[in-house]
């Protein structure tokens, strides 16, 4: 397994999942959390019967520290493992969780770690979805793909992975639909739909090896079928082509990512809801804005939402990052001195 080089001064991202009989290492929570903490690594980890799932971050020496140990513990070869990166850090805190699942479908007859749809490369992926007799399957939930997906995917409309079977009884026929290629941001999600696919008697399921950021990180932007920017699950909010961060914040009343549009929305306001949520009542998330500027008023921190201080803190950065590039692209190109 690969490490990917960051600055000294940036996190470094593990995102990793495997299918496998996991039973026997259950009792090992407490040591993986001991380890985690140790070194300073923040995010979640979690382990069931059917295997691991993970995404953490620290800085690159603790984190390539936890990979070999995770290799020494539980057996990680070829499971799905990818870097990135953040500039500041994405977690709040480090979590190993122990849960029936690693993704929640309840179709206990679906075993990932026996069969699966066929892989398919993320440098292979445009020729397969540019083929008419392709049905394509965004997997993930419905304010994940409004954000961003490949062009042409039929969205679901779920709210959570538990409600894809329901969407397959209703929508899909393998008399129909003879090929079917899906996908979600890392890979696991498919990994399992595509087993409950073939569990229906589906024949030819497809899904995106390493899911949309291993397609990101290796499709050149040039010849990217991506729209739009890919969600993930930390307060990176999403990333773009070359696994950079994303514009998209989140609303802090319903959780969402917003885009710059949803932002300019009349109903959105900072750190209290968004056009979404704007009528359902939020009367905690207002109080503990009202909290916020109150201590900022007088210089003092709000002790008591380190959630909240750490997204501003984030989309400052992101603010200061789409000025510089406004500034960059104004800014008069140089002719090298001849006239």
């Amino acid at each position: 397994m690969s490490n990917l080089h960051v600055s000294p001064a940036a996190f470094k991202v593990a995102a990793f999942y495997k299918f496998a009989d996991f039973s026997g290492f259950l009792r090992l929570k407490p040591d993986l959390a001991e380890f985690c903490c140790a070194r300073g690594i923040r995010g979640t980890i979690i382990l069931a019967d059917e295997g691991i799932n993970g995404t953490v971050a620290g800085t690159a020496e603790a984190i390539d520290a936890l990979v070999d140990h995770l290799n020494e513990t539980f057996p990680l070869q070829g499971a799905e493992l990818k870097f990135s990166q953040a500039e500041a850090m994405p977690f709040l805190r480090m979590k190993v969780r122990v849960k029936e699942e690693i993704v929640t479908l309840r179709a206990p007859e679906v075993k990932p770690s026996e069969a699966v749809g066929t892989y398919v490369a993320a440098e292979d992926w445009n020729a397969l979805i540019g083929r008419e007799d392709v049905v394509l399957l965004d997997t993930r939930n419905d304010y994940e793909a409004e954000l961003g997906t490949f062009e042409g995917a039929i969205d679901p409309h779920t709210r959570s992975f538990v409600e894809f079977k329901d969407f397959v009884a209703r929508n899909l026929d393998p008399e129909r639909d003879r090929k079917v290629a899906m996908f979600c941001t890392g890979g696991i999600r498919c990994e399992k739909a595509s087993a409950y696919l073939l569990s229906k008697g589906f024949e030819e399921v497809f899904h995106l090896k390493g899911g949309i950021l291993k397609y990101l990180e290796t499709v050149p932007k040039e010849e990217s079928r991506w729209q739009g920017e890919c969600f993930v699950f930390d307060e990176r909010v999403s990333v773009t082509h070359g696994l950079a961060e994303g514009d998209a914040t989140l609303c802090r009343g319903c959780r969402r990512p917003l885009t710059a549009a949803d932002r300019a929305h009349p109903d959105y306001r900072e750190g209290v809801c968004c056009a979404h949520c704007a009528d359902a009542p939020r009367s905690g998330a207002r109080e503990r804005q009202r909290q916020i500027e109150i201590a900022s008023a007088r210089g003092e921190r709000h002790m008591g939402d380190e959630a909240a201080a750490h997204a501003q803190e984030n989309l400052e950065k992101k603010k200061a990052r789409r000025q510089a590039s406004q500034d960059a692209a104004k800014a008069p190109v140089s002719d090298g001195g001849n006239s």
